[in-house]
This record gives structure tokens, sequence and C-alpha cells, in this order.
């Protein structure tokens, strides 16, 4: 049977001074000197998280449906309507052929409108953010944001 001392909350002497077998308890850190308030709220209550979320979803929606809408309409095409993609559309090359070859440069057309929306929308909030995360955090001295 182990024996374990009385927490130091509950009982009327110090456990130092029952147990002397014990450490002191570490004395209190020194009270931080009153800073300024930053004049901005904390990040984590930052509006522009929020905008920037919206904007990354609606960059991943985008080219998701750009992709995914034209091989889902090559399928509804193939499944519903044989006779349109069985037709030519010259020298014998097949409607549902050119489709399907087309199915390459609408998935690069796809990268290129999540890159360029990237650039346009979602960078710049994510810069202005992480901008403002080191200002606050030089103004709450912990000397800048790492880990980038």
């Amino acid at each position: 049977m182990s024996y374990e001392p009385y927490p130091a909350n509950s009982h009327p002497h110090p456990p130092h001074l029952t147990y002397p077998w014990l450490p002191p308890p570490p004395a209190a850190p020194p009270a931080a000197a009153p800073s300024r308030a930053p004049q901005h709220p904390p990040l984590g209550h930052h509006s522009d998280l929020r905008i920037l979320r919206t904007a990354y979803r609606w960059q991943r929606r985008v080219a998701t449906l750009a992709a995914l809408g034209y091989f889902v309409l090559f399928l509804v095409l193939s499944a519903f309507a044989p006779g349109f993609m069985a037709g030519t559309v010259a020298d014998g090359l097949p409607v549902g052929l050119v489709l399907a070859l087309a199915q390459l440069p609408v998935t690069w057309l796809a990268i290129a409108l999540y890159e360029y929306t990237a650039h346009r929308y979602v960078d710049p909030l994510a810069r202005r953010i992480r901008r403002q995360a080191e200002v606050d955090a030089k103004r709450a001295g912990h000397g800048g944001v790492t880990g980038r």
C-alpha cells in the first residue's frame, strides 16, 4: 500500500512542514508588468480567418466542379445518349472519343483556374492575415510567428 500525502489545499499545514522529505512548493512567478492592450482583436477571433476559409472553400468548389462536372456530363451522355456519342465529328471520329480526349485539357483548365483563384483571392488574404499575426505577436512580446 503506497502512502500519498495530502494535496496542498486540503491540509491546514503546508506539505513541506508536515512531510520534510518533500521539496518545498515552487515560489509563485513574479507578476508580469501590465502591457498595453492590442488595438486589434486576437487572431483567433479575426474575421479575416472566416473570409479566408470562405475564399478557399469557393476555390475548391469551382475547381472541383470544373473537372468533375465535365466528367459527369461525359458519363451521363455515355449512358443516356449513346446515339449522340456514337455520332461522328469528322472522318469517322466519334463524338464520344473527342469528348473523352477533351477530358485532359478540361483537367488542365481546372488546375489553371485553381491556381488563378489562389493567386488572385486566397494568397493575398493569407498574406494579410500572416502580417497581422506577426504584428500581434510583436505587440504581445513573442517576437514573431514561426513555422512558415
